[in-house]
């Protein structure tokens, strides 16, 4: 199981941060008692189809808060897969979000957000030493630091986690609003106008041997799946998990549906997590 501890100055963006990973499928507990995350990892491990954890945890806690350091060795000893995101701003920053949102510091005493703060970065010192990752958030807005994490996240997993979704088409019917890379085989030699051919489809064998024996067709091949191969690391580094490839043709059935097939074919010989859909079938 991959575990992420989120942490840092209150204010500095940690609810955003637990929203972010939740989209990205982190099964997210806020404010967890660090002497819990053991036990639920423990229990995930026991088959409930968790794979992927992130937890906040800071001094909203109290006295559970000092629990972590002693958690996190222990984690460290039984060989978890952990990583710290630790968030923070400038006092400036903070304070202004606190007086914006009127809501009282965790640590301050008599409403002074500026003695919480100091309080709560001698408590987290040593935590943010440890730390994997670090974040100011003095100057991001939320959809920079979605940026960032999704950033930091992705180029952390192996590139076999990436989804590249293959979907056949036809042009008659409009181009897909969701393609990432999109491409027109209608260069290839047309089945429909082989009469034995004209009513199967490119699911079918003969149609597929019809659309794959022309040399220009294998030639797209090796070039498009060249290409859809080195650019995943490129999409990974902006933040994106999955890659939509549509291969078009004039009416969806014939020729797109052959390359699509093969497509999906070759990617997952190469051990790439692939879906596959006919829009147009």
């Amino acid at each position: 199981m991959k575990a992420i501890i989120i942490t840092g100055l209150s204010g500095a963006g940690k609810t955003q941060a637990i929203d972010c990973l939740e989209d990205m499928g982190y099964y997210c507990i806020d404010n967890m008692p660090p002497a819990l995350i053991k036990s639920f990892i423990d229990l995930t491990v026991s088959g409930k189809g968790i794979d992927k954890a992130a937890f906040v945890i800071d001094v909203r806690g109290g006295k559970l808060f000092e629990d972590l350091k002693e958690v996190l060795d222990e984690m460290k000893k039984d060989s978890i897969d952990y990583k710290i995101l630790y968030l923070e701003a400038s006092d400036r920053v903070l304070i202004r979000r606190y007086n914006e949102s009127r809501r009282s510091h965790p640590l301050s005493e008599g409403g002074s957000v500026y003695s919480g703060l100091h309080k709560e970065r001698d408590m987290l010192g040593v935590l943010r030493n440890e730390a994997d990752f670090v974040i100011d958030t003095s100057n991001m807005k939320t959809a920079q630091l979605w940026t960032e994490i999704k950033h930091l996240m992705t180029s952390e997993e192996s590139q076999k986690t990436f989804m590249i979704n293959i979907m056949s088409f036809g042009y008659k019917r409009g181009t897909p609003l969701a393609g990432d890379m999109v491409f027109d085989t209608r260069f290839i030699p047309n089945p429909y106008y082989v009469k034995s051919l004209q009513s199967l489809t490119g699911n079918n064998i003969k149609v597929s041997k019809y659309v794959l024996r022309h040399e220009i067709t294998q030639e797209f091949l090796i070039k498009a799946l060249d290409m859809i191969d080195s650019l995943i690391p490129f999409y990974m580094k902006e933040g994106k998990y999955s890659l939509t490839v549509c291969i078009g043709c004039t009416g969806g059935h014939h020729r797109s549906v052959a390359v699509a097939n093969e497509i999906d074919k070759r990617l997952r010989a190469l051990g790439r997590r692939t879906t596959l859909e006919h829009r147009d079938l």
